[in-house]
């Protein structure tokens, strides 16, 4: 066996995100279609489940599987607190791409693609396998101050909701 020539794999990056799935193989064939994900690599057990996938999604990689040895996918825990976060170039061409696929458009005032007060414009989905997406493209450069003073202006004028009643608009 070959020693390792770098603590990382080629085409990784520090931090590889891992997605657990309800049913990976249908979500591969999805993040192709809605995301333009091309599959790199999957290892199948004899039950047909995904033990390992990997997908490339520009120049960053994701694995994912099947749930296994008591994991659980998005579905099963009520929904996924965690984001991907994906700049492209045109976040409202991938953004349209993946809501034409079956994506669903968050709730709230970050859902819809819009410019957003920290210079980025940004839109956020849920794919049909619970997991949600955050596209965004940067768009200006702000100071500190000046993200500080476009938040409160952005916060002062959000309607009068509770957290709760927010995260369902």
């Amino acid at each position: 066996m070959a020693k390792a020539k770098k603590a990382i794999p080629e085409g990784f990056h520090t931090v590889t995100p891992q997605l657990t799935l309800d049913n990976a193989a249908p979500a591969i064939d999805w993040y192709k279609k809605a995301l333009g994900a091309e599959e790199v690599s999957r290892a199948v057990g004899p039950d047909g489940k995904i033990m390992h996938a990997e997908l490339r999604i520009g120049d960053s990689r994701i694995m994912l599987n099947d749930p296994m040895m008591g994991g659980k996918g998005p579905k099963a825990l009520g929904g996924s607190p965690a984001s991907l976060w994906v700049y492209v170039e045109d976040c409202d061409a991938l953004f349209n791409r993946a809501v034409s696929a079956g994506a669903q458009v968050l709730g709230g005032p970050m859902g819809q693609i819009a410019d957003q007060f920290w210079g980025d414009r940004f839109g956020q989905v849920e794919d049909p396998f619970g997991h949600q997406w955050s596209f965004a493209t940067h768009k200006q450069d702000f100071s500190s101050d000046q993200i500080a003073a476009n938040a409160k202006t952005f916060f002062a004028n959000m309607p009068k909701k509770s957290a709760p009643e927010m995260a369902t608009a």
